[in-house]
């Protein structure tokens, strides 16, 4: 059965697309048009408008997209979700934002001890990860999926604290905090450990484990998180079998794979640039260290 009986609303998700089209204005206004008003602001440059760009479109493709839709019928699609949400767009939208804009955010006084001892990195990396876990409980997760302001909520707070987990390793505050070289390297380790038992819960477990993708009473119920109840009253539905021919067990095995393999792929992509960020700033002090020694051992012609 196609996907398009759910309707236009529940695929493309109209009023999501129109706040992010507002978010975009008002990242170009501030960066841009109102950008003297900020102490210390400088141009905006055009790789953070690009990133901050591409950040809301994968957001959109996400979470606006029928990818939402797809989500609430196959555990697969919530996991690509997931994995995209949190390791890709976040750390995109980090970047695609000026550290000055962050600076003015994040220096108001309440803010700024809130946020300092969330983005202590030992402290980042176990609150994420321990929530992205907490949240893949089955009891959890199917209480969640049943709620529209809980899953909100949750969706939103895991996103924060995804911010607060890639803070430490992109941002490009003068005076934020930050991880060097080794560092770096150790903490991308770390969150990749971090996050494995939650996905081998999900492969290997020996049935399927959460309701909304298994029984068609919580499914249903699941589904009006995303399809408007009118519509949903006037379908005669089943479960998610309907849409997919994969067995639940197999979809779910396939979610917890792919979740893995997009997470190695981002943290493998980010070690390397970890890496020759490095090298190259290596390479530049040696080069300065050289040149300071020539230059105090220049004879003076003048005497």
């Amino acid at each position: 059965m196609p996907i398009s009986i759910f309707g236009f609303q529940a695929l493309w998700s109209p009023y999501f697309l129109a706040l992010l089209l507002l978010l975009t204005v008002l990242y170009f206004f501030v960066t841009i048009k109102w950008r003297n008003k900020f102490e210390g602001s400088e141009p905006l440059k055009k790789h953070q408008a690009a990133l901050f760009v591409t950040s809301m479109v994968v957001l959109y493709a996400v979470k606006g997209s029928p990818i939402d839709l797809l989500g609430h019928i196959m555990f697969t699609y919530h996991m690509i979700q997931m994995a995209i949400l949190y390791l890709v767009v976040a750390p995109l939208f980090l970047r695609g934002v000026p550290w000055w804009v962050w600076k003015k955010v994040i220096d108001r006084p309440v803010i700024k001890s809130v946020f300092n001892f969330f983005t202590k990195p030992l402290i980042a990396l176990v609150l994420f990860n321990g929530l992205f876990s907490i949240y893949h409980l089955p009891i959890v997760f199917d209480y969640i999926k049943m709620s529209m302001v809980l899953h909100t909520l949750y969706t939103i707070g895991l996103f924060i604290f995804a911010l607060f987990m890639w803070w430490p390793l992109v941002n490009d505050m003068p005076e934020g905090r930050k991880l060097n070289g080794l560092k770096k390297v150790g903490y991308i380790f770390a969150d990749g450990v971090l996050l494995t038992p939650a996905c081998g819960l999900i492969i290997f477990a020996s049935a399927p484990v959460y309701a909304t993708y298994s029984d068609a009473g919580a499914w249903l119920q699941a589904m009006e998180l995303c399809v408007p109840t009118s519509t949903l009253q006037g379908l005669s539905l089943s479960g998610p079998e309907l849409f997919s021919s994969m067995p639940v067990m197999e979809d779910q095995q396939l979610g917890g794979v792919i979740m893995k393999i997009i997470q190695e792929i981002v943290y493998g992509c980010m070690l390397a640039f970890v890496f020759f960020e490095w090298v190259r700033k290596d390479k530049e002090e040696t080069e300065k260290m050289t040149a300071a020694m020539m230059n105090n051992h220049q004879p003076d012609y003048t005497k």
